[in-house]
Order: structure tokens, then sequence, then C-alpha cells
């Protein structure tokens, strides 16, 4: 939870989304309470100890797809506040909150048993991946918050907003998966840029609103109310402020404000008086004084008569204005008195043990002056896999594919690092680079593994035999699978006799670890595009050539080419027909012509001749 009031909401406008390579080569704190606490929508789904599925594969996923290196921290002892703010919010419900347990003085409440045991089998899943786990004395995100403010770590991975409060300089909320942009995270540079709240101001906020060591605050005081409360401290007085209010001494408003009793009208003659304004006009003196002599507002040029103020008119004359600030300045000293009053009111505010423990700055059991002692080891692989097959009842097999990926990773850093021939998880040797291949906008290496001849006889995983060639054009990506929460497992084909094994590493450790073989890749690239480039040139001038040239004899005509043809030669020949029996008939005509017009016979004659 954190701070409450929706306090995620007052920072979402200053949070940052960052990409895939945000956490390379980065340390990270894990709150590793926020990631066992979300296995409940894995129950939904009737999954087998969500709790474990959800650190195995988020683990892999971290160190291999993200590059990062992660540091598991585990909740303390509470302390007494916070176990009481737990039993209250488990008893809201309750109308007599007096009628709650109450916590002896010095007594911490333990969580509940079933969330011990979580922790622990989760703990142990982590130290056999090798991962270091430090144990809070109290809360997990206050120790990350230290570890993170004192340099240890770049950024905290928590959902607790108090890991601010705690020291935190960068916090990422959650990673949302299929996005190109996946970790959602929050700086205290950019809060400070935004709000204008450093560390103290936002302690100051948590007292006011709620917390979880003390879920009610101040009766009456939202998020907006204590964001503008507190921004009117610095934050060196704002922690004394607020122990000065709490004790009944009302400091006085920037503007001015010595007392409550100021906020009272005096009715003295220093006090301004109100000026009449004409209900014509709208402006000052009365109407009556306007119609005898004009109206100095008014007057412009020509015009001598009022002007009819319009809809809306407020006038804007020296007393108008100091009227106006006074009502405003009063607005803000009565909302300033009534605050305060509120934080007098609350008792036993503020909370100087909650004050001191978000101040503190030793969180950890383990840790040295010089800082913690933390190191990153080989993962016991057939320790995991027993453990997970007890616990989880997966086959060995799959445990194996599932968690190759962090081991391809750790083998192509030894070799970054030392170049000595081994082979990956004692099987598998580097073979060739497949193909690039681009997810989200992330691009990433496919590797392609053999299978060593001294460890034929031994197959990890047995799937069904695919072709290679279709492994090279298809690769099917499951959009619904989480980031984090699901591994891409590699794919396995046996090619003449030959297993082999595609992973998605990352280009930079695959250039570090074999640049040889990936300046080898990159010819072959450029030479692939150079030829495709050229045939589709070729491809391109050939079929302009044929639309260009007609179709010579001999070659079939298509259906429709062959009907649109023949279509034309039809028209042609009957319009030569129709010209031929036109100008026939024409010479016909004025032949006959000729010869009628040659005889001399009569009208009567000629008529008789056309119509008998």
């Amino acid at each position: 939870m954190g701070v409450g009031a929706k306090f995620w909401d007052l920072l979402k406008p200053y949070g940052r989304t960052e990409g895939f390579d945000f956490l390379r080569d980065k340390r990270v704190a894990v709150d590793l309470s926020y990631w066992i606490v979300q296995h409940e929508t894995a129950i939904k789904n009737h999954a087998r100890k969500p709790h474990l599925r959800l650190t195995f594969f988020r683990t892999i996923n971290l160190f291999a797809k993200f590059r990062a290196y992660p540091i598991f921290v585990v909740d303390g002892t509470p302390s007494p506040l916070k176990a009481q703010a737990r039993i209250m919010r488990f008893f809201r419900s309750c109308i007599d909150s007096s009628s709650l347990p109450v916590p002896e003085e010095g007594i911490s409440v333990e969580r509940n048993r079933a969330f011990q045991k979580f922790v622990k089998e989760c703990v142990e899943l982590i130290e056999l991946f090798g991962m270091p786990v430090l144990k809070a004395k109290g809360e997990a995100e206050a120790l990350c918050a230290q570890l993170n403010s004192e340099g240890h770590v770049d950024a905290c991975i928590t959902a607790d907003s108090d890991a601010f409060l705690f020291g935190a300089k960068c916090v990422i909320k959650c990673i949302k998966p299929n996005t190109r942009e996946p970790f959602e995270c929050y700086c205290i540079s950019d809060i400070e840029a935004g709000l204008g709240l450093k560390r103290k101001h936002l302690i100051a906020i948590s007292l006011l609103v709620g917390n979880d060591h003390d879920l009610n605050g101040v009766q009456g005081i939202g998020l907006d109310t204590a964001l503008r409360f507190v921004q009117k401290f610095s934050e060196d007085e704002i922690l004394n402020s607020l122990h000065e209010i709490g004790n009944g001494d009302i400091p006085q408003y920037q503007s001015g404000i010595e007392s409550a009793d100021d906020v009272v009208p005096c009715l003295d003659e220093s006090s301004p008086k109100k000026i009449s304004h004409c209900s014509f006009c709208g402006h000052p003196g009365s109407k009556r004084a306007h119609f005898k002599f004009s109206c100095e507002y008014c007057c412009n040029g020509d015009s001598v008569d009022c002007i009819k103020k319009p809809e809306g008119f407020k006038c804007n004359c020296s007393n108008c204005i100091k009227n106006k600030k006074d009502k405003e300045q009063k607005k803000h000293e009565n909302w300033w008195i009534k605050v305060c009053n509120k934080i007098t009111m609350a008792s036993n505010f503020p909370n100087d043990e909650i004050i001191g423990m978000y101040l503190c700055d030793n969180h950890g059991n383990s840790i040295a002056a010089d800082g913690p002692s933390i190191s990153w080891e080989s993962p016991k692989t057939e320790m995991v896999v027993d453990f997970l097959v007890f616990h989880q009842l997966w086959e060995p097999s799959y445990i194996r594919q599932r968690i190759l990926p962090m081991l391809s990773t750790i083998y192509l850093r030894e070799m970054a690092t030392n170049p000595v021939k081994t082979l990956l998880y004692g099987q598998y040797e580097f073979h060739s680079i497949q193909r690039v291949k681009t997810r989200y906008g992330h691009q990433s290496y496919v590797v392609k593994w053999k299978k060593a001849a001294c460890a034929t006889g031994n197959v990890m995983y047995a799937v069904p035999v695919e072709d290679s060639e279709s492994h090279q054009e298809c690769m099917e990506v499951n959009e619904s699978v989480d980031l984090l929460d699901e591994s891409n497992s590699p794919q396995i084909y046996v090619d003449d006799g030959c297993w082999f094994l595609l992973t998605d590493e990352d280009m930079d450790l695959v250039h570090s670890a074999f640049s040889g073989e990936v300046d080898i890749f990159l010819r072959e690239k450029e030479l692939k595009e150079l030829k495709k480039k050229k045939d589709s040139r070729l491809r391109s001038e050939g079929s302009s050539k044929r639309l260009e040239s007609p179709n010579p004899k001999g070659v079939q005509l298509s259906i429709t080419e062959f009907y649109r043809s023949t279509k034309v030669q039809l028209q042609a020949n009957s319009g030569e027909d129709i010209t031929k029996n036109s100008s026939s008939q024409s010479d016909q005509t004025s032949k006959g012509k000729r010869k009628m017009s040659s005889l001399n016979l009569s009208k009567s004659a000629r008529r008789r001749l056309l119509f008998n």
C-alpha cells in the first residue's frame, strides 16, 4: 500500500516508461513480498503453488531477458504500529474500532503462517538460483530504498509508494507485458521538478492522509488539501511546522495572517468603504449623478452619455480590484485556519515514531559500514530441478528447458570475460547465429547450439522433430504471455541426426563472447540482402519489358486478352463493311439522280413514275 488516498495517482503524470535495456547490467533491489502477494491471480487459474511459479519465471526473465542483477529483499519483524494498522485494515468493517486487539508496547505481531511459508519457499528457490537475498529489520521496501539511496542498487522494484519516504531515488512500480517499453518507473528528481516536493514533504503528506502505520491520518484532510498545504513550506521547516500546529501554535499565512481573530472583518475607519456603482453602466457613481454629469469611464470622444453595461460585466476600477484581492485573501486565510484547526484537533500528531522510522538510514540486519556483501553465484541446476519436481510436480526435462536462458546468459558472460572452450550446460556448443529476431522493437540474435558428440546419448527434452527450414522461416510468438511470468522456451529439433537448440540471446552479449561468428553472420546477411535487391530489380525490369512489348506470335493469350483482341477485330471489320456499303449506295443514288435529272420529263410524269 504505502501512502494512502491514491498517492500513486498524484505521481502518475511524472512517471516514465523505459525500454528493454533500462536494467541492462544494473543492480536492482526486488521487494519479494510484492511478488508473492500477486500470486492471487494465478490461484484463480488453479495453479499449484503460484508463488513459486511466479518467482521461478520472473527471476529467469529478469536475469536473462533484461540482463539485470537482482537482489531480493524480504520483510523482517514489523513494527508495533504496522501490526496494529494491519489488524485495523482486516477489521475495518467493524463499527467500534476500540474493541480491536492492541499489541503491547514493544511487541510486534508476526505475519500469518501461510505467508511466512510462501516467503520461506521462495527464498529457498532464489538461493538455489545463486541470487543474493537480504533480510530487512522491518519493511522490505525500506531496505530497498536504503540500498538505492546509498548507491548499492540502481532501482527498486516495489509497489509500495512509501519507498520514496524511505529515501528511494528510482522506483519501478510495475513491468507491463507485451509492450515496447515494459518498465513503469518513477524518479524522485522528476517528482521534485514537477510538484516541488522532496522527501520530507512526502513524509508530511503521508502523516496527513494516512500510511501503512497510521491508516486514518488527519480526519477531513484529503490528498489535494495535503498537497496544497505542504507546498507552503520548505523541506527544512515542514516537519517542525507540523509539530507547532499540532501543539496549537498556528503559524501565520504567507500573506501576513497572524491569528484566527484576523479573519473576522473589522468595522473600523481603516477598513475600506464600499463605493456605489451605477446600475446602468456599472462604473463607480450613481445613476442619477451620471444623468447630470457624464461618466468619466464612458466618455470617449463625441459620446457623453453612459453606455449600457453588457451581460456579465465586471468593473475593473481600483476599488473593485482591491476588494476582489481582499476576498481572495480572506478565502485563503479561512482555508488555512480551517486546515490548521483540523491538525490541532488530531491526537498525537505528528507521530515522532513514524517520522523517525521514515528518516532512519539503517534498515538491514547485516549491512556493514562499507555496504552489504552482495555476490551472484552459479545456479545449482540439479538441486533446482529436484526442488521444483517436489513442490510443483513438473517434469525434470521441462525444468531444464525453462532454466536454459539463464544458463546461456551466464555462459555468454563467462565467455566474454574468459574465452575458454567449454560447453553450455555440459552438452551444447555454440554453432552459429541463425537470424535476427525483433519483438516489440527489441532485437536479439537467434543462436543455434549444437549438441556435442560426447553428450549425444543424453537427450535433455524430447519434442517432435521438425524440419530445420521451417524453423528458419517461422517462429510463432504468443502475445498473451507475460514477459515476467513466462519465459521463451528454447526450440529443439534434429537435423541429420544432430540435436540443435535455438535460443534468443542479447546481441551485445553474443558479440562480446563470439565476435568472429557475429562478423561472419553480418557479412552473410549483407550478401543475402544485396542478392535479394538484385533479384528484385531484375524481376521489376523484366516485368516492365513485358508490359512495354506486344505479345509475339505463337504465345498463347489469356482468355481475357483473347476475347478483347477478337472483339476489337470484329468491330474493325464491321466498320469497314459499313463504310463500303454506304459508299456504294451513295454512288448508286448519285448515278440514279444524274440519270433522272438527265431525262427531260414533266412534273406530272415524274410524279406518276414515283408513286405508281
